[in-house]
């Protein structure tokens, strides 16, 4: 996720800051030059057929001891031992592709249930012949990583695994669906390890110990820390900052959430992460509403499991412990991909029409007026740098209609039928609202750049987070203040698509 949302997820909107790349256990170090590439290779086949256990017959799967640990170590050893990006990614396709289902098997015991079906026989023969069936579906590799977990330090190698296995994806060196079922395999057992019985809330204040300030400093993905007094004012009065550990490697933070304590909820990032808060000590009363204002994830490889809702969730019920009269629960959230979509926008409007129809021919002349040439070339090199904020002028022209795109691009754009931003679709599977959409929120040159300077309160009604999540994710339904609605219609109503 991350910022705010599944930019817990990933390095792609919105990369993920990572922390450094842990050290890697000693290991043999290997060229990828052509001469070696064949000795690599063999060295590979070899470790695979020596490490990645069999899979016990259906009979004997509960009495068949479990392989030597050396076995499982010399895979950590070998992988620790690999230093490039490609030769890891070939390790990882070769277990992926040659130690999964034997689909023969799946063959056969899905003809055995099918005989089974067409048969009167006891429920108990289906149900075994159905268990068989199940047993036969689980890939190899899945007892090698299974068995890694119980090694010290095996769930951290696991995690670090998918993010070498999620980076090769993304660089396209492993591609196609057995590198895919393996990265969902390993998706679902980090699951289960990191569900919310093994996770410890943790609670950051100035006075925790420097190794944990320093790490939330250097994971902080959505607005970076400059210095240590920022990281102070970030953890001081009218500031909450909380993390998720896990039961084997307490303080070691695997998603952070920033909270302010505020009067209203914010409409701009600068009055929480750069205006000094009104006094060192707290005054309950003056503390109306809480503003979740950046979530951020540690490990790649955690991506995709459900840590930030998680986190969400609990840092609620401990803030309303603390002030039990706090009532307003809402989101200041970044809009990673809004300039990139309309600079495409404008690419293929031009590319059809000659000229842009987001804008109403009023909007088109005052906008032409102040940059003094052609709308879209001109607006395409302004959008993409921080400098049109510079302009008053055209800033005020350009409020109206990139407040109402920039509410189509949340509320109408969508991805298999959920919303394409990825911030949104976080908050909205929580049961948010998209609440407000606010102009010159995030006036930093990433805000500018990345969505125009625009942010957006995603807000829960706690009685109402149950019911939202579930019209969105069964029926896709957005839950939109009435703001958003007007500005989606105003969209509809002047831009000619």
């Amino acid at each position: 996720m991350r910022g705010l949302g599944p930019g817990l997820a990933v390095r792609r909107l919105l990369p993920l800051r990572l922390p450094p790349r842990p050290q890697r256990p000693p290991g043999p170090r290997l060229s990828s030059r052509p001469t070696v590439a064949g000795a690599l290779d063999r060295a590979m086949d070899e470790l695979l057929r020596r490490a990645v256990p069999a899979t016990p017959v259906y009979e004997l799967r509960e009495k068949t001891p479990a392989p030597a640990e050396g076995q499982c170590a010399d895979f950590v050893s070998f992988y620790g031992g690999l230093t490039e990006v490609a030769e890891r990614a070939e390790l990882l396709s070769r277990l992926a592709q040659g130690f999964g289902v034997d689909h023969g098997q799946v063959a056969e015991q899905s003809a055995g249930v099918l005989q089974l079906r067409e048969q009167p026989r006891e429920a108990a023969v289906l149900l075994q012949a159905e268990d068989r069936l199940r047993y036969a579906l689980v890939p190899r590799y899945r007892g090698l990583f299974h068995h890694i977990s119980k090694l010290d330090g095996g769930v951290r190698f696991l995690v670090q695994l998918r993010a070498d296995l999620i980076e090769a994806q993304a660089l396209k060196l492993v591609e196609g669906p057995h590198v895919r079922e393996m990265n969902g395999v390993l998706k679902g057992m980090l699951t289960e390890w990191f569900s919310s019985g093994f996770l410890n809330l943790e609670r950051v204040t100035w006075h925790s110990p420097c190794e944990v300030l320093q790490k939330i400093s250097e994971s902080e993905a959505v607005h970076p820390v400059k210095n240590w007094m920022d990281i102070k004012q970030r953890v001081g009065p009218y500031r909450r900052c909380y993390f998720f550990s896990h039961c084997s490697t307490p303080e070691e933070p695997l998603v952070v959430l920033h909270v302010a304590l505020t009067s209203d909820i914010s409409s701009n990032i600068q009055s929480i992460v750069k205006e000094c808060p009104p006094a060192e000590t707290e005054e309950k009363n003056k503390i109306a509403a809480a503003i979740f204002y950046s979530i951020s994830l540690t490990q790649q490889g955690l991506q995709g499991v459900e840590l930030g809702t998680f986190l969400i969730k609990r840092v609620v019920k401990e803030l309303q412990k603390e002030f039990p009269h706090l009532g307003t629960f809402s989101s200041l959230s970044p809009i990673p991909g809004f300039t990139k979509w309309l600079l495409g926008l404008l690419n293929s409007q031009a590319k059809d029409h000659g000229r842009s129809e987001l804008f109403t021919d009023s909007e088109y002349k005052e906008i032409s007026a102040v940059t003094g040439g052609p709308l879209n070339e001109t607006l395409k090199a302004l959008l993409s740098s921080n400098e049109w904020v510079k302009s008053e002028k055209l800033a005020k022209a350009l409020q109206a209609p990139l407040m109402r795109l920039c509410a189509w691009y949340l509320y109408g754009e969508k991805h298999r039928g959920y919303a394409l931003n990825p911030v949104a679709n976080f908050h909205l599977q929580n049961g948010a609202v998209m609440w407000r959409i606010n102009w010159m929120a995030d006036l930093s040159f990433k805000g500018i750049t990345g969505s125009c300077g625009m942010m957006v309160n995603y807000r829960y009604f706690l009685e109402e987070t149950a019911t939202n999540s579930t019209s969105y994710l069964g029926s896709k339904n957005i839950k939109a203040s009435e703001q958003v609605l007007n500005l989606v219609a105003q969209f509809q109503k002047n831009s000619k698509l």
